[in-house]
């Protein structure tokens, strides 16, 4: 079976698919703009062959390094980079080559806020209210209708990316005055982020489900909060229940899924959005820990047109604290590895991309007890 990797280097860790990709029995076709000689060691040995461009976002360059490929190889089985950037790139080419996997008409109801929320609709799951607005007169008529703060995102976007709260007319004004044409305007949702994650077969099946509970990534980078989150040993049934059933509304296949939801004060489930690829920085090994899993491995399965035994045990609880540079701690780097022992499963330098939202270095914490998680992420964050 021939599976393109669209840029393997990236993020760093990612290598252990294409080394998983390979111990499984693919061949694994590396596509990349770094020269092979800079690929660290494991994912060099890993590529059967790698194509370097200048430009990954030379969509003409793409295509022929992926004709060189069919002519060296024969026709192309997969594509993927688990990298939301690249996911408009991977479907262009997938019509391109006739590769399987979610194609560029998929895209719409995947990327697009407005979209997603009919979805999530179609699923029986609540959404908040939400306009794409072509012009300020009707973004007022929303503010009036839902009051404020209200949330301003783009329609298609990642993440906390361009994503603003306007608490009151003054922000909604000078926000139209930017002339925001493709925003979407939704209503503010208190409460914490509950997740629904995983990875689906072929068939649409759940061979790995976990759930993750933190703040906004919106407050994290606004407001320069210490990033820390954790994994949840049970995944609530109501979330479970509303994960299977927007996984069935978005027809997820072969592929990791992300879901969002808040949870309200009073206890109420309302749909965020949908990513349909791994959640972001260490969140994949954080799961590895979590359940003694392998997920890259259990992915390569899934690419190969296997179906895996599912995966439910989830002995311990993971969590992940990410330190700034700028900021002064109370306790140093020592300090913290004799603190948390055993419990500190990995700690390591984030890639620079990830700074904002991750913080610069991480701590990655593991205990059959949510409360050792939070006693030491707050070990590790306190401030002088």
């Amino acid at each position: 079976m021939n599976v393109v990797f669209l840029s393997p280097e990236f993020p760093s860790h990612y290598y252990r698919f294409c080394v998983r990709l390979r111990e499984a029995g693919a061949t694994v076709l590396g596509l990349g703009q770094t020269p092979r000689e800079s690929l660290r060691g494991e994912l060099r040995d890993s590529l059967h062959e790698y194509y370097q461009v200048p430009d990954l976002h030379r969509f003409d360059e793409l295509v022929r390094a992926l004709g060189y490929f069919t002519w060296r190889h024969g026709k192309l089985d997969r594509i993927d980079s688990h990298n939301e950037h690249w996911l408009e790139t991977e479907a262009r080419l997938r019509d391109d080559f006739n590769i399987d996997g979610l194609r560029a008409a998929d895209l719409p109801s995947a990327k697009q806020k407005s979209r997603m929320k009919e979805v999530f609709r179609q699923a029986g799951v609540r959404v908040a209210r939400g306009h794409r607005f072509r012009d300020a007169a009707a973004a007022r008529a929303f503010a009036g209708e839902t009051g404020f703060p209200l949330v301003a995102k783009p329609d298609t976007g990642v993440g906390a990316n361009a994503t603003y709260v306007l608490a009151a007319c003054e922000d909604l004004e000078r926000f139209l005055a930017g002339s925001p044409e493709a925003y979407f305007l939704e209503e503010f949702v208190p409460g914490i982020i509950q997740t629904f994650d995983g990875l689906a077969d072929g068939n649409g099946r759940p061979v790995f489900c976990a759930s993750m509970e933190y703040s906004g990534v919106l407050d994290m980078v606004r407001d320069e909060i210490d990033t820390s989150y954790h994994t949840l040993r049970e995944i609530p049934d109501d979330l479970l229940e509303a994960g299977l059933a927007t996984l069935k509304a978005f027809r997820v296949r072969g592929r990791f899924f992300h879901i969002e939801y808040f949870r309200t004060p009073d206890g109420h489930l309302v749909a965020l959005e949908v990513n349909l690829r791994p959640p972001g920085g260490l969140t994949i090994d954080m799961f590895d820990f979590a359940s003694d899993v392998d997920l890259y491995r259990l992915w390569a399965e899934v690419a190969l047109g296997r179906r895996p035994d599912p995966v439910g045990a989830r002995p311990y609880h993971c969590g992940y604290a990410g330190r700034k540079s700028h900021k002064r701690y109370a306790h140093g780097h020592d300090e913290v590895l004799a603190r948390c022992g055993a419990r500190l499963v990995a700690h390591l330098p984030m890639d620079p991309v990830f700074h904002g939202a991750m913080g610069d270095y991480a701590y990655l914490l593991r205990s059959p007890l949510l409360e050792g998680i939070r006693e030491l992420t707050r070990f590790i964050l306190e401030k002088q």
